[in-house]
């Protein structure tokens, strides 16, 4: 009697245990913290791209996906106290745009695994030992390409051939900048092009190095993207405007907002990429196994609004080039 109770019974008991099983999986939260250098509003489509990417890949944010969201607004010495902070929420990865957050969550924390996106040097910078083999808890998406700078200023001289002078707006506290000023410098001298270095650290120096970049009559002016550069994109683009200067970025963002050329990585592309590198460590992959990955898309944009504004007609062969005219 007991043994026929029995084989009817355990087709129950192993039903149970598997709904069981998949309560507790359901009930499972991933946890995620995001570390932005910028501010959310500066960051929208930068983030919507790392949620579509974590969406795609079957989490929801209020069912099994949390995001805890810090934002440094371009005050690098915030990041340690924000890193701390995302630590004490129990977060399962930490997302950090931009290496400062990542260096920053490095040194309090070698057991929570660090995704970095849009992040310059990783090796110079000690983030990773090699972009092959990172090591360690930190890995992630690099835009290291000096070159792209050199190509910038070639495509700011095709599409305004009269400059001979150019300004070039960058934060020096940037590990990348002393790299992408020298590529800048190699092809200006190629181009003919006598290139001036106009640095911004603080919000407080945009009115001193537009004074400068006036004074000095730049013909054009290109863009090196930093946290305080990009907080700021609006008074840099009116300022392009006011004074009738093309301007080259290296973020379609600040083209979308009303700036006129931009050459660079696909950014968005960036963050959708980082968060098939956030899945795999939830499903247990470890940083030190996965490479670095460097672009593979990249974009050239130009504003035809933004050119009518300065009075600046873009050579066709230029425009059959673009990737994307906004008009």
């Amino acid at each position: 009697m007991r043994a026929t109770i029995f084989v009817y019974a355990l087709p129950a008991l192993i039903l149970a245990d598997i709904h069981l099983a998949q309560a507790q999986q359901a009930a499972k939260v991933a946890r995620i913290g995001y570390l932005g250098g910028t501010s959310s509003s500066v960051s929208v489509q930068n983030l919507e791209a790392l949620r579509q990417g974590l969406h795609d890949l079957g989490y929801v944010e209020g069912k099994n996906l949390l995001i805890e969201y810090r934002f440094a607004d371009a005050r690098n010495e915030r990041f340690p106290a924000l890193a701390a902070e995302l630590l004490r929420t129990n977060v399962d990865v930490i997302v950090s745009a931009g290496g400062d957050g990542a260096r920053a969550a490095q040194q309090i924390t070698s057991n929570i695994p660090i995704v970095f996106v849009a992040t310059a040097d990783p090796v110079t910078t000690r983030l990773v030992a090699t972009l092959a083999r990172p090591g360690g808890n930190v890995t992630g998406q690099t835009t290291f390409a000096p070159e792209l700078t050199g190509k910038r200023l070639e495509l700011l001289k095709e599409s305004a051939p009269k400059v001979s002078r150019v300004a070039v707006l960058l934060n020096p506290r940037n590990t990348s900048s002393a790299d992408r000023w020298k590529e800048a410098e190699a092809v200006g001298q190629l181009l003919r092009v006598r290139l001036q270095a106009v640095e911004v650290r603080s919000t407080e120096d945009f009115e001193k190095a537009f004074k400068v970049v006036t004074r000095d009559s730049a013909h054009a002016l290109m863009v090196l993207r930093a946290p305080i550069i990009d907080t700021h994109r609006r008074r840099v683009i009116n300022f392009a405007v006011e004074k009738k200067l093309p301007t080259i970025f290296d973020q379609r963002d600040f083209v979308e907002a009303g700036g006129l050329l931009s050459y660079g990585p696909d950014f968005p592309d960036l963050f959708r990429r980082a968060a098939t590198y956030v899945d795999k460590i939830l499903k247990g992959a470890k940083p030190a196994d996965l490479p670095v990955e460097q672009p593979t898309k990249f974009e050239f944009i130009i504003n035809l609004k933004a050119a009518k504004q300065i009075g600046l007609t873009i050579p066709p062969n230029v425009l059959a080039r673009a990737d994307k005219v906004i008009k």
